[in-house]
């Protein structure tokens, strides 16, 4: 069974059809890359599959289990964590915090404990922090954990939101253009990255991505999007040549 089953998926706005009869399987341990030209619907198959958007039709399964109607805090719990294409830091508080707040879903305390700050609670919170900090130290972040997030340089803020989505304890990961905004060396950080925190936490990844670098230098494969629809799907070198996704990226006069 693969661990992400898409069937049919589509989703209306209005008049508009804005996904068309997406389908993907994604077996674990994969590297998966969604291109296509800006509009042709990345990002809103991402929305639904993080529970953003409801679907209009299809059907999305993850461990066998459904997840068509689900809030994005219940999807999450089932083992889907993601980042998005605007970073989406608390950029007022600390670095550490912003992790902490990944973790806390999982803390193991109840209401009560929080509000009379039980033995329990002192206990829990200071495993958290522990967990925090370990995090942060596999992400190259443990010397900036007391600072505000908004004080990183953009790289780091792209790791520590990579980080903040481990702190869900996620089977798969959803990357939303991981590389947006970064100069050669960084894109190959950004490959470096996602290849060791795959192969350290056992994860799955999708990816949406424009630096052609990364998804050809990591991705097993791609799959290719244009208005909405699927237009190819394969191995990178297949999906390269292909004539119709060098149309969709350089337009029909460029392809002979």
């Amino acid at each position: 069974m693969p661990l992400l089953e898409v069937k049919n998926l589509g989703i209306n706005f209005g008049g508009l059809r804005a996904v068309n009869k997406f389908d993907l399987d994604i077996e674990r341990g994969e590297i998966v890359a969604i291109i296509g030209p800006n509009g042709a619907g990345k990002t809103t198959v991402f929305n639904m599959l993080s529970g953003y958007y409801t679907p209009t039709d299809g059907t999305i399964t993850f461990k066998g289990k459904p997840l068509n109607g689900l809030q994005p805090f219940q999807i999450a719990q089932h083992g889907i964590a993601r980042t998005f294409q605007n970073i989406r830091l608390f950029p007022q508080i600390s670095v550490l915090d912003n992790v902490r707040i990944g973790l806390h879903p999982r803390a193991g305390y109840s209401l009560v404990d929080s509000i009379l700050r039980t033995p329990r609670f002192r206990a829990k919170e200071a495993e958290l922090t522990d967990r925090a900090l370990d995090l942060l130290a596999t992400f190259g972040l443990e010397d900036k954990a007391n600072i505000k997030a908004s004080s990183l340089p953009y790289g780091a803020q792209r790791r520590l939101e990579i980080a903040r989505a481990q702190a869900v304890q996620p089977d798969l990961l959803l990357l939303d253009e991981p590389a947006a905004g970064m100069n050669p060396s960084e894109v190959q950080q950004m490959v470096e990255l996602v290849r060791f925190v795959k192969e350290k936490f056992n994860l799955t990844v999708l990816l949406i991505e424009h630096q052609m670098g990364l998804v050809m230098n990591l991705c097993e494969r791609l799959v290719v999007m244009d208005f909405g629809e699927i237009i190819a799907c394969g191995l990178p070198q297949e999906v390269r040549d292909n004539p119709k996704v060098l149309e969709a990226y350089l337009g029909r006069g460029a392809v002979t």
